[in-house]
């Protein structure tokens, strides 16, 4: 966005007030300066189309945050809508579908990002997770039942391996026959390489461990339980974002996975968001009342908040 003065310049610094508030934990002030900002925007009656784009994605990833994921979708459909084929909004409203079991959406989504970019792990790894729900769920013919996969044009696309016309349907056909050639010999792959991580952990070599458990993660990115190894990795080694993240994929995966709420909860605790930490931690002492650990952690977090 521009600076100066006008609507513009003021949505700048009402993003910049909700982005400052987003990366300190609170969401719901952040969803005000949003809105406040994307208000400024169209009463000038003015388009500001990649503005507000923007603008609608930051609120929806505040409404993920919350856990409000029906707002979050209808924010990221209208950030779509203003800028066709944007990944943020394309994955956080993966995200949001996948959050209210509504696999085959988040499926066509997480699918959707691959195509603009193929490099972006999130997006593979989302599109995966689905594509084993849906199997469990309908069978060998759950292609037949998705809703239509988009076609994405050529300028819209980065980074993606091929850059003929007919992307959208190799890749389709690709989503259907993954995981038939050479699947056994590359999950005995991911394993070794994630045991050869768990031994790096337990000398203490958790950046080593970390390398071995993201190439693991690379053959089998549905194995929950290298997400919560390599997110033990991240807690070592300070960067708890990336720890709150892998835990955030494990629990997508296994929601019910004492680790991941654990372990989040400790990253969540680090980045100050005690809200999110109290709520992992609650969530993990209804599966399981009786853990010290957590029941510890969650008195040292609520006197912090106190």
């Amino acid at each position: 966005m521009a600076t100066g003065s006008g609507p513009q310049a003021a949505a700048a610094k009402l993003k910049a007030a909700g982005n400052e508030l987003f990366q300190h934990g609170r969401y719901g002030e952040a969803v005000g300066r949003y809105s406040e900002a994307i208000g400024r925007l169209q009463q000038s009656g003015k388009k500001w189309p990649e503005e507000l784009s923007v603008l609608y994605s930051n609120r929806a990833a505040c409404y993920l945050k919350i856990g409000n994921c029906s707002d979050c979708i209808k924010d990221c459909t209208v950030s779509l809508e203003l800028v066709p084929f944007a990944l943020k909004p394309l994955i956080r409203r993966a995200a949001a579908y996948d959050a209210l079991e509504r696999y085959r959406q988040a499926f066509v989504d997480y699918w959707t990002a691959t195509q603009v970019d193929g490099g972006v792990q999130a997006a593979q790894d989302g599109m995966n997770r689905m594509r084993k729900v849906l199997i469990d769920m309908d069978g060998s013919n759950w292609r037949d039942k998705l809703p239509p996969l988009p076609s994405v044009p050529i300028a819209f696309q980065h980074n993606w391996r091929a850059s003929t016309p007919g992307n959208a349907g190799t890749e389709k056909i690709n989503v259907q026959q993954n995981g038939d050639n050479s699947a056994s010999s590359s999950l005995k792959q991911a394993k070794s390489l994630k045991e050869e991580g768990n031994l790096l952990v337990k000398k203490g070599q958790y950046r080593e461990a970390v390398s071995k458990y993201t190439a693991s993660l690379k053959l089998n990115s549905s194995e929950f339980t290298t997400y919560t190894n390599r997110a033990l990795c991240y807690l070592n080694l300070q960067q708890y974002r990336e720890a709150e993240r892998d835990c955030t994929v494990a629990l997508g995966l296994d929601p019910q996975n004492l680790k991941a709420f654990y372990r989040r909860a400790m990253a969540r605790k680090e980045l100050k968001d005690y809200k999110g930490s109290i709520a992992d931690l609650c969530e993990m002492l209804k599966l399981e009342p009786g853990n010290l650990s957590g029941q510890r952690l969650l008195q040292e977090v609520q006197m912090l908040v106190k």
